[in-house]
């Protein structure tokens, strides 16, 4: 697996949903309580919020680095083959 499809993993909230789930089954299958098994889960599922965030502004800024203005439409290097130079 690569780096960007394991990236992609961990901002998927399908991924952080089977997550929780295998967890919380885990936990009431060996007898902890249903109370501490929501009460982890609702940990894991707050972690996966920061941690897609983090993941998500880190694409953004990435694909932003070195453009002084986000929404500013890029300037192509040099004008098209049929443009006559003055």
């Amino acid at each position: 697996m690569s780096k960007v499809d394991f990236l992609r993993k961990l901002t998927s909230r399908k991924f952080w949903m089977a997550l929780a789930s295998f967890v919380t089954m885990l936990m009431t299958a060996t007898g902890t309580s249903s109370e501490g098994a929501e009460k982890i889960a609702a940990l894991i599922m707050a972690g996966a919020t920061v941690i897609a965030y983090i993941i998500g502004e880190g694409w953004a800024d990435s694909a932003h680095a070195g453009d002084l203005d986000p929404l500013a439409s890029p300037v192509p290097d040099k004008p098209p083959e049929d443009t006559p130079i003055e």
